[in-house]
């Protein structure tokens, strides 16, 4: 392959659409574990220790010359976890993860022997713009994961193809809860982000999509009215909690200030249950045993072998997880491209965006 020409990733099956993944009193148990347990960090604010993290993440580099800030990215998206490692965090929704139902699916998504439930998080909003041209989510590679490895390097290996032999199968329900009549919707690319998109539109209750959003980029669409879609005062340590002043509402606070009430009609909550998936007896007991599993030695050694291979000349630095040189480095060489498509009722995040 050409250096210049961008990896087209898509997924192993085309995604299924799912009606009523959750049962009504599933649901109830989940949003009432969301008002109880908050408040909710912005999701930005957890997950990225520079803006620079943050563009290697996204599909798209910034402009020559343009020095990205966290600022530029701040939306009033927050998230929680409802399950990690493995492990469901809450007793109460242990069914929810444990999904016998979800399990029989994912397996058919991939035509695989076993599956393992492997986390459960959600997001949840409300009217919110999306800056996100579109995005992998992190997967994980043997050795290699969220555990020990930042997101935006997840990414990276990702899309550079070098680790291909070594990156986890991964299977998602996705599932939305969505009320609001102005955006809202999901936005994916199933045969690579240079194709015609599909797209799965608002309102959406309890509609969910198997995926695997590792190999697929996506975005969530901005949703709400426009003049709500900034609320004044958001800053990196908002916070999204239920509203005490409102028995189905909510509010985002800034330190002890209350900058927006969002009211249940306007509220978006996305559940994201995960599993990984093993083909074969095999490739499970490979995995668990750890007889292939990556370092972050031999990660970085592989990058650097194949950055000057390329002819790009740089200098190794002490600390390439983190080294924002390095990062801008790895994005520009690898980074595979942003979508070129865009739906007329989802614009892009450069396009002109749609009030109603």
């Amino acid at each position: 392959m050409p250096e210049d020409t961008p990896t087209i990733i898509r997924p192993v099956s085309k995604p299924i659409i799912v009606d009523g993944a959750y049962s009504d009193d599933q649901h109830d148990r989940i949003v009432r574990l969301v008002r109880d347990k908050g408040p909710w960090q912005m999701i930005l604010a957890q997950h990225f220790a520079s803006a620079e993290e943050v563009v290697a993440t996204m599909s798209g580099s910034m402009p020559e010359g343009v020095t990205p800030t966290f600022d530029m990215f701040l939306t009033p998206n927050f998230r929680g976890y409802l399950a990690k490692y493995g492990t469901c965090l809450h007793p109460e929704i242990e069914d929810c993860f444990l999904n016998q139902k979800f399990l029989d699916m994912v397996r058919g998504y991939w035509k695989a022997d076993y599956a393992s439930p492997d986390n459960m998080l959600f997001n949840i909003n409300g009217p919110c713009h999306s800056h996100d041209p579109a995005h992998i989510d992190a997967t994980a590679f043997r050795g290699i994961n969220q555990r020990n490895t930042p997101i935006y390097l997840l990414n990276t290996m990702s899309k550079s193809g070098l680790f291909t032999k070594w990156q986890a199968k991964k299977a998602q329900i996705v599932t939305w809860f969505y009320k609001g009549t102005i955006g809202g919707g999901f936005t994916y690319w199933p045969n690579g982000q240079f194709a015609e998109p599909a797209r799965i539109a608002a309102p959406m209750w309890n509609r969910g999509v198997v995926v695997e959003n590792e190999r697929m980029f996506h975005r969530a669409e901005a949703n709400g009215p426009l003049d709500q879609r900034m609320p004044e005062g958001l800053a990196f340590e908002s916070l999204f909690s239920s509203d005490p002043d409102a028995a189905d509402g909510w509010q985002i606070t800034t330190g002890e200030k209350v900058i927006q009430k969002v009211p249940a009609q306007e509220m978006r909550l996305m559940v994201h249950w995960g599993a990984e998936i093993f083909m074969d007896y095999a490739e499970l007991k490979m995995v668990m045993e750890h007889t292939d599993d990556l370092t972050h030695d031999q990660v970085f050694d592989m990058f650097i072998k194949d950055l000057r291979a390329r002819g790009h000349s740089f200098e190794v630095p002490t600390d390439p997880m983190r080294d924002q040189s390095f990062i801008k480095l790895l994005t520009k060489v690898y980074d595979t491209g942003a979508p070129r498509i865009y739906p007329a009722e989802a614009p892009g995040p450069h396009q002109p965006q749609l009030a109603a």
